[in-house]
């Protein structure tokens, strides 16, 4: 048995280094931006070309971003867990006389695709979806399984469905502090 358990876990890094080496960095290249010391995880699709990813980014595993007409921009030092969803557009609904899925993406106004925004020191955590037009701001946090709807302020938790402000990592005082400390870490 232990033999066996041995095995899966060598096979498993060297299935991992292969994906590393290949699948990631096609993705990554395949990106209208992409910074230094990105990570993307299995599974994870969009379309590549519509994303501009800062630096020091991973991206969990099983990500799905919707965003075939607008753009996600992901800043610097934003991590994403596995399962999240971001959505940059909806159908149009109003059209009488019409099926939703015979509606052309040529048919959509502008205010249907959204692009959306991730600005620095973000986390998102699993199974938390991200819809089109929104800002999460500098240093928030949304919780696992929130519905971001609305923009997120800087430093705030947000959660729930739709997401609300759950509290702020920190005081005024401390933000000024971490912000300073992190100006000397060569952010």
């Amino acid at each position: 048995m232990k033999i066996i358990n041995y095995a899966n876990r060598g096979l498993n890094k060297v299935l991992n280094g292969v994906y590393y080496l290949t699948v990631m960095q096609w993705k990554k290249l395949q990106c209208a931006n992409c910074g230094d010391k990105v990570k993307i995880g299995k599974g994870t699709d969009a379309h590549w070309e519509n994303i501009k990813i800062g630096n020091n980014v991973s991206i969990g595993q099983n990500n799905y971003y919707s965003n075939s007409r607008a753009t996600i921009h992901i800043g610097n030092h934003v991590m994403t867990s596995p399962h999240v969803n971001i959505i940059t557009g909806t159908h149009r609904t109003d059209m009488v006389g019409r099926f939703m899925d015979s509606i052309k993406n040529s048919e959509k106004f502008n205010e249907h695709d959204m692009d959306i925004y991730i600005e620095d020191d973000v986390w998102i955590c699993s199974h938390a979806i991200i819809l089109r037009g929104v800002t999460l701001g500098r240093g928030c946090v949304v919780a696992a399984g929130a519905v971001v709807t609305k923009d997120v302020k800087p430093f705030s938790i947000v959660g729930g469905n739709p997401a609300k402000l759950i509290r702020f990592r920190f005081t005024q005082e401390e933000i000024t502090k971490h912000e300073s400390s992190l100006s000397k870490q060569n952010y």
